[in-house]
């Protein structure tokens, strides 16, 4: 009798348990119907930041690990050349500027009226030699003077009406101002000092390396003292926005996803804690599986690449980190287009 009734105990425990199985089974069954997990790393983009000119780094503000803002200062060169330069130019440019300003303004009053005196004094002397030429021209008839006093006045009368010309001139030139083309010489040369100051002042500036974007500095490669050219870096910037997982699907699951639907990130640094996000990038071309990215499938069928878009309000998560990706294929999407920083603020704001 005992033995009989440990018996049906068994089997109805058996049977609670198999219950229990397929329940089980059900729900997760239902549960992942709608759902899609994928595994890949997480990535940022990087930026190399060297100086746009060439000097000696006077100072880094900035090492390793620092979080930056857009436009904050991290470096500066030696200007002390650069600024000599510039006020070099200034000068120069300020010296042409009065030369300009000066042919704009013409003659002055006082070069008007000595020109036209200078005619003035000029007409009188050639009335004088005039006279006194037909005066000693008429003696000449009575023999009362020379052949030569004659000659000498007749060239004294010639040269009054050259010396009038030569005034006359001269009081026209001063009336007329300078030349149109000695004007637009000295316009040009103004121009050409604006421009090469224009250049000094855009070198100075770029004595200074400030900040593209905020980020997080991951290498400081230069030091205070050597030597900097634009082709030679000095900090590796490691961009925290956008940050997502790099990840790979099966052609078969290539379907079942589309951009914006949202997903779950989760980490092994934080097992508890999921991160926020959504299909931001689908690659158009296939390509093999890549050596470090654990999938449950075989590596050698053909994937596609899927950027997963992550908010990482707390900074938590880091270049290279193995990400489990899990997405909602049966929920709402987000709409694009795919802003990281729009879309982790409206889930930072979410009540």
């Amino acid at each position: 009798m005992a033995k009989s009734k440990i018996i049906t105990a068994f089997i109805i425990i058996l049977l609670v348990m198999a219950g229990a199985y397929f329940y089980y089974q059900k729900e997760e069954g239902q549960k992942k119907e709608g759902q899609l997990t994928i595994y890949g790393n997480i990535d940022i983009r990087q930026v190399q930041l060297a100086f746009y000119g060439e000097g000696r780094i006077k100072d880094l503000l900035v090492d390793e690990g620092a979080s930056v803002h857009a436009g904050e200062l991290l470096g500066q060169l030696d200007d002390s050349r650069l600024r000599a330069s510039v006020e070099k130019l200034e000068a120069d440019v300020a010296a042409q500027q009065q030369v300009v300003n000066r042919m704009h303004a013409g003659s002055r009053p006082q070069e008007i009226k000595a020109a036209k005196a200078r005619v003035q004094k000029a007409k009188a002397a050639l009335t004088d030699a005039r006279i006194t030429y037909n005066r000693l021209k008429k003696l000449s008839k009575t023999k009362f003077i020379s052949r030569q006093q004659l000659d000498d006045a007749r060239a004294r009368l010639d040269m009054a009406i050259a010396a009038l010309k030569e005034a006359q001139e001269l009081y026209s030139l001063v009336m007329e101002g300078p030349r149109k083309e000695d004007v637009l010489a000295a316009e040009a040369r103004l121009d050409a000092l604006e421009k090469a100051l224009e250049l000094a002042r855009q070198k100075l500036k770029d004595a200074k390396l400030y900040a593209p974007s905020d980020g997080i500095i991951r290498d400081r490669v230069l030091q205070p003292g050597d030597m900097a050219f634009p082709e030679r870096p000095v900090f590796t910037l490691a961009l925290t926005n956008p940050l997502w997982v790099r990840a790979y699907i099966p052609e078969p699951d290539l379907g079942k996803i589309a951009l914006g639907m949202k997903a779950k990130i989760q980490v092994d640094s934080f097992p508890d804690e999921e991160f926020q996000g959504w299909v931001g990038y689908i690659s158009p071309t296939a390509e093999f599986t890549p050596r470090n990215v654990e999938t449950p499938d075989l590596r050698t069928r053909l994937v596609y690449q899927v950027r997963v878009y992550v908010c990482n309000p707390q900074n938590k998560l880091r270049l290279g980190m193995p990400a489990t990706v899990t997405i909602d294929t049966k929920g709402p999407k987000h709409k694009g287009p795919y802003r990281p920083s729009e879309i982790c603020q409206q889930e930072d704001t979410r009540p």
